[in-house]
């Protein structure tokens, strides 16, 4: 007896600030990418759809998107981060107690 089927991943990419399309409110979104994978013996071997699609987080509406337009909106968000994950400072060194400026440590010998 073989054993096959399907499963499905879910991947948060960004959350971006978007006029939705449904409640037209100017919202936070969340673009997420979900791969659908095929399985045998419940071992995910090869991916054979995926999809992008934008969720507003004010009414819950969600609309499918293409390809391009995901990894648009995505290189947009890293441009707006200026590569920085978080959006904050440029590190764990600006403003952190215990670091010293320049990213040095102190040398209290």
């Amino acid at each position: 007896m073989i054993i096959f089927g399907t499963r499905g991943y879910l991947y948060q990419l960004a959350i971006l600030t978007l006029v939705c399309g449904w409640c037209g409110n100017p919202a936070a979104h969340t673009l997420r990418k979900r791969v659908t994978k095929f399985t045998l013996f419940f071992v995910p071997l090869f991916p054979f759809s995926t999809k992008f699609a934008t969720q507003c987080t004010f009414c819950g509406g969600e609309q499918q998107v293409p390809k391009e337009q995901a990894e648009q909106l995505l290189a947009q968000h890293a441009a707006a981060q200026n590569g920085n994950p978080f959006g904050q400072g440029q590190g764990p060194a600006q403003g952190q107690p215990g670091y010293a400026p320049g990213g040095q440590g102190q040398n209290l010998s």
